[in-house]
């Protein structure tokens, strides 16, 4: 009886108030599929696949159909705030940024109350739009703009927004020009850069192993050393901080550049992967080789910067 209670109970934290919604899209798992390798063909994210589809674990099975897209609906989601809830919380829960929750809110602040109703999802149409150009591009700063609303349209981090700018505080003022994509110097040759993106998308789901450097586990670096060396760039076996001193910094990557990150498991430079585009790279993470989102709220605090070789 309980069990029943707390099931209502929770169900009805989260309604939809649509009347009609559209078939959502499927597929059919194949052999040596991941979700973190579907999540990236379908643009989207593990989290997103696994509530479509109420999985509780990453496992998944050859011939399994899965849903691959949420089911669209003319009015917007909405959440109960619950006693203890703050909006990156919530944010983390819906796989939505901080800033969206308070545009499709009205919120100036980030202050919220139990009991007060949250609109999760966009209104009406869910059209993915395009995101403005970088390359360089700049920015006029907005009456109600925060750089964590910034960031989130132009899909970059905080940290890349105030690195490419100079900025040493999250303060920014009405009429203020923002540079989206820096321009002092260009990452490595497309042709290069290309090709190891390709070779480094193909182990997609590979399992993280300390020290690995071959297809059966990578760490980080050894992810970096197999792959730039299967595109042909002959480059020695080192640790992350050994290919950051081997590197030049860039800040307009291309696809194909290295991606570094400070103070994770230690101190200093401790983490690296490959930049792929569209504010995201390819990484060995602790559960295998994943492609993640640069202003992802863990990674975006402990970007140290582009390089390349």
């Amino acid at each position: 009886m309980k069990k029943t209670i707390i099931a209502v109970t929770t169900a009805a934290l989260v309604s939809s108030l649509a009347v009609t919604s559209a078939d959502a899209a499927s597929y059919r798992v194949k052999s040596g599929d991941t979700l973190s390798g579907i999540a990236y063909k379908y643009d989207t994210s593990v989290s997103k696949l696994k509530s479509w589809n109420d999985l509780t674990s990453d496992m998944i099975y050859v011939n399994q159909v899965l849903e691959v897209s949420g089911t669209t609906s003319s009015s917007a989601k909405t959440y109960t705030v619950q006693s203890g809830d703050y909006l990156s919380k919530i944010g983390q829960k819906f796989d939505v940024y901080v800033a969206e929750l308070k545009e499709w809110n009205n919120l100036s602040s980030d202050v919220i109350h139990p009991g007060q109703v949250l609109k999760v999802s966009a209104s009406g149409d869910t059209t993915t739009q395009p995101k403005p150009a970088m390359n360089g591009s700049t920015y006029t700063v907005q009456s109600g703009d925060t750089l964590s609303h910034i960031a989130a349209r132009y899909d970059v981090s905080i940290s890349q927004i105030k690195s490419w700018n100079g900025l040493k505080s999250d303060t920014i003022y009405v009429g203020q020009k923002l540079s989206m994509g820096g321009t002092t110097s260009d990452g490595g040759d497309s042709s290069q850069t290309s090709n190891v993106v390709d070779v480094a998308k193909k182990y997609i789901g590979t399992p993280y192993k300390w020290g690995g450097t071959t297809p059966s586990g990578f760490d980080c670096s050894g992810f970096i050393y197999y792959v730039f060396n299967q595109a042909g760039t002959s480059i020695s076996r080192t640790n992350t901080e050994g290919y950051y001193s081997k590197s030049t910094a860039v800040s307009n990557p291309k696809p194909g550049d290295l991606v570094f990150f400070k103070n994770t498991y230690k101190s200093g430079i401790s983490h690296m992967g490959i930049y792929v585009g569209n504010g995201e790279f390819v990484h060995a993470s602790d559960s295998g080789v994943v492609v993640s989102k640069l202003n992802n709220t863990y990674w975006s605090p402990r970007f140290a910067g582009y390089r390349t070789f």
